[in-house]
C-alpha cells in the first residue's frame, strides 16, 4: 500500500499494537494518508503526532541536560563525542571560538582534554584532573555497558569552585547564623555587632581567644552575613598537619607533584573555596615557611600548586584564629610579624566563659536540649544550686566544656532533675573537684602564699612543672622549641607534656 502510493517514509517506529509513520509531506495531506491506512484489515485508526517517540524523547532529555550545570559529553568506546551538552563552558580551541556543540561532536576527549583517552575510557568509573578551554577541571566518567562490553562513557565536567561549594553544603548548618550565637551578656552583645560590621566588609579577619570560646562558629556566622554566603566556606586546623600535608591541603598539587601523590593532582583549598572564605584555624601553629608562603599569597592573592608551573589566583577572604599570645610570639620570633598585620586587618576578641557567665543558664539550656535529643530522652530540671555551681565554676574549657559536661549529665541523669552533686561529681571527672578549684582559685590571689599549703615534696614538684609548662607551652608551640629553652632533650619535655596532659588542645 505504501509502495503503490509512493509515499516517501522517512522513518518509522514499531511499539506493540502500534505504528508510527514520518511520511514526507510535500505533496500528500494527513487525510489522504488516513483514508489509505483505514482501508488496511487490521488499522483501527489513524491520528496525527507531532513527534516520533524517540524524537520526542530526545527533545525532553536535551532540555533536561540543558538544565544540569555541568558540561556533559556522551562519548564513545573510541574515545570520540557523539553528543554533549555545554553549559557554563564556553568552547574554545587554539584561539578558534566553536559556535556550538556541532563543533564539539566527533572530536576525541584526548584533544578536548589534552588526556589519553584510556584514562578515562574504561569500564570503571573514574575520575580525573583535565584542562578544558585553559580551565582545570574535575572529569568523572561513567561507564555504558551494553551485554557485558563497554560501549562508550558519560563524562562530566566540575569546576573547582562547584566541588568546594558541594563540599561546603555539606557542613552548612541554619546553626551557623549570627542570630545562633547564644548569650545577651554585654560582651556577646558587643560581638555581634561587630560581627555583623566586618562581615560587610571584605577584609582579613584575625579570631582570638581561649581554646573552646567558639571561634569557628563565629568564623562560619561572618560568612553567612557576608556577601559570600552562597560561595564555599572552607575550614582546616593548621595544628593537626604537618608542614608538608598542610602545604598541599592548602595550595594543591600537580599530578607526580611528590611521592604517594594522586595521579590526576588535586585542588588546594583556596582553589576549592574560590568565591568564598577559608577559616584557617590555629594559624599560630604555622611554620615559618608556610607562614613566609601565605605572606605571599596575601598580597595578591596568586599561587602556584605543588609541583605546577602555572600562576593561579583565588578570590577569597582569609578568617584566621588562635589562641595563642601573638605578641608573646612575635617578640621570640615565632610568627611573623609581617603577616600578622596581615592577618589583623580586622580583629575580635571572644571572651572567655567565665567572663560571660551570665550567658551560662541560656548556654546550659540549649545544650541540655540538644543532649536529651540525642539520647532519646526527656530535658532533665537542672535544680537552682546546681546552675549555681556550674555559673561558679570557672571553666578552663570554655564552651567546649561546659557542652561536654551537660551531656554527660544528661545522658548520666535517671531521676529527671540534675543536683548539685550530679553536677560535682561530673567536674570532678574532668578535673579538680569544684571545691578544690575554688580554694586554688583564692590561694592563687593570695599572693603565691598558696605554695605554704602544699601537701608534701611530690605534689610541690608536680604543681610547678605543670605552671611552667602551662606558661611556656604557648611560646614554644613545638617540643622540639620548648625542649631547647629548657635546655632538656626532647623526649623528656614530650613525657612530661604527656604527664600533665598539656600535649593536646
Amino acid at each position: 500500500m505504501i509502495a503503490e502510493n509512493k509515499w516517501n517514509i522517512v522513518a518509522m517506529e514499531i511499539i506493540p499494537k502500534t505504528i508510527f509513520l514520518h511520511v514526507e509531506s510535500q505533496k500528500i495531506t494527513f487525510s489522504k494518508v488516513a483514508q489509505a491506512l483505514k482501508k488496511v484489515k487490521g488499522v483501527l485508526g489513524c491520528n496525527p503526532i507531532d513527534l516520533l517517540p524517540t524524537e520526542s524523547r530526545e527533545q525532553h532529555l536535551n532540555a533536561m541536560l540543558s538544565r544540569i550545570p555541568d558540561p556533559i559529553f556522551d562519548v564513545d568506546r573510541n574515545g570520540v563525542v557523539i553528543s554533549c551538552n555545554l553549559n557554563n563552558a564556553p568552547i574554545q580551541k587554539d584561539n578558534e571560538t566553536f559556535q556550538d556543540k556541532l563543533s564539539i561532536i566527533g572530536q576525541n576527549i584526548s584533544e578536548l582534554f589534552a588526556v589519553n583517552q584510556e584514562i578515562l575510557v574504561t569500564p570503571k568509573r573514574n575520575a580525573l584532573e583535565v584542562n578544558f578551554n585553559g580551565q582545570l577541571y574535575l572529569a568523572e566518567s561513567t561507564p555504558v555497558i551494553f551485554e557485558g562490553k563497554l560501549n562508550g562513557v558519560v563524562i562530566i565536567l566540575k569546576g573547582m569552585d562547584a566541588i568546594g561549594r558541594q563540599i561546603s553544603m555539606m557542613q552548612r548548618s541554619d546553626a551557623h547564623q549570627v542570630d545562633n550565637i547564644i548569650g545577651t551578656s554585654a560582651k556577646i552583645s558587643l560581638l555581634k555587632n561587630q560581627l555583623l560590621k566586618f562581615s560587610t566588609l571584605d577584609l582579613p579577619i584575625l579570631l582570638t581567644g581561649e581554646t573552646g570560646t567558639g571561634k569557628e562558629l563565629f568564623a562560619r556566622a561572618i560568612h553567612e552575613a557576608s556577601g559570600r554566603k552562597g560561595a564555599p566556606f572552607l575550614a582546616i586546623n593548621c595544628a593537626s598537619l604537618s608542614e608538608h600535608l598542610l602545604e598541599s591541603e592548602l595550595f594543591g598539587y600537580m599530578a607526580g607533584a611528590f611521592t604517594g601523590a594522586q595521579k590526576s593532582g588535586k585542588p588546594g583549598l583556596f582553589e576549592l573555596a574560590h568565591g568564598g572564605t577559608v577559616f584557617l584555624d590555629e594559624i599560630a601553629e604555622m611554620s615559618g615557611y608556610l607562614q613566609a608562603k601565605l605572606l605571599r599569597f596575601l598580597q595578591d592573592y596568586s599561587y602556584r600548586r605543588l609541583g605546577g608551573t602555572k600562576e593561579l589566583t583565588a578570590n577569597v577572604r582569609i578568617i584566621s584564629a588562635s589562641h595563642q599570645p601573638f605578641d608573646l610570639m612575635i617578640q621570640n620570633k615565632v610568627f611573623r610579624e609581617d603577616l600578622y598585620y596581615r592577618l589583623n586587618v580586622l580583629s575580635l576578641s571572644l571572651p572567655a566563659l567565665k567572663e560571660r557567665n551570665e550567658d551560662i543558664p541560656l548556654l546550659c539550656h540549649h545544650f541540655m536540649k540538644n543532649a536529651a535529643k540525642q539520647v532519646n530522652q526527656v530535658v532533665p530540671l537542672l535544680t537552682e544550686s546546681a546552675l549555681a555551681q556550674l555559673i561558679e565554676y570557672s571553666w578552663p574549657g570554655n564552651i567546649r566544656q561546659l557542652q561536654n559536661v551537660l551531656f554527660r549529665l544528661v545522658a548520666l541523669n535517671t531521676s529527671n532533675e540534675i543536683s548539685e552533686e550530679d553536677v560535682q561529681k561530673v567536674l570532678a571527672d574532668f578535673g579538680a573537684p569544684v571545691a578544690k578549684q575554688i580554694l586554688e582559685n583564692v590561694e592563687e590571689k593570695s599572693g603565691g602564699q598558696h605554695w605554704l599549703k602544699v601537701e608534701d615534696w611530690q605534689s610541690a614538684q608536680y604543681q610547678f612543672e605543670h605552671e611552667l609548662l602551662s606558661q611556656f607551652k604557648p611560646v614554644y608551640t613545638s617540643t622540639r622549641k620548648l625542649a631547647q629553652r629548657l635546655k632538656v632533650s626532647h623526649n623528656k619535655i614530650a613525657m612530661k607534656l604527656r604527664q600533665h596532659k598539656l600535649n593536646e588542645g
